[in-house]
């Protein structure tokens, strides 16, 4: 009974969602879905205040354009902050705020849910992929 009831909740917040005229809470409900947004997020949770460029060696695979990008949005979203010192050359570091610990804290059930069944969905989609192989191959003959 948990279980509808949670889905229920879950249904009228969606339905909220519809109702957003500026459409801030599918903006900041994208970061809950982003790659790089939760990387960041989870990088400055765990290490604390970082420079840009600390960012993306632990963020494998980013791009200097998508990290700039995020970092942004994430600023705008209240979720990160960004911090300019007087320093030459110019030195840009990045800290969380409490709303991005917070978003954070609530994403941590999220990926250890994801690790702890990373095995079950290889598995899936094995299965899928072979079903998929067979229906081709049927479909030749």
């Amino acid at each position: 009974m948990i279980a509808d009831e949670a889905l229920k909740e879950a249904e009228a917040i969606c339905q909220t969602l519809r109702e957003d005229d500026d459409g801030v809470r599918r903006d900041v409900l994208a970061h809950a879905g982003s790659r790089w947004a939760l990387g960041i997020l989870h990088a400055l949770g765990v290490y604390g205040t970082l420079r840009h460029a600390e960012l993306k060696r632990q963020l494998s695979g980013v791009t200097q354009r998508m990290l700039t990008k995020t970092l942004r949005a994430l600023e705008r979203d209240g979720l990160l902050l960004r911090h300019e010192t007087d320093e030459k050359p110019l030195r840009v570091e990045y800290e969380l705020t409490a709303l991005g610990k917070d978003l954070l804290l609530r994403m941590s059930p999220i990926w250890t849910w994801v690790v702890e069944h990373a095995e079950d969905f290889r598995q899936a989609r094995h299965t899928f992929d072979s079903q998929d192989k067979q229906q081709n191959i049927h479909r030749l003959r």
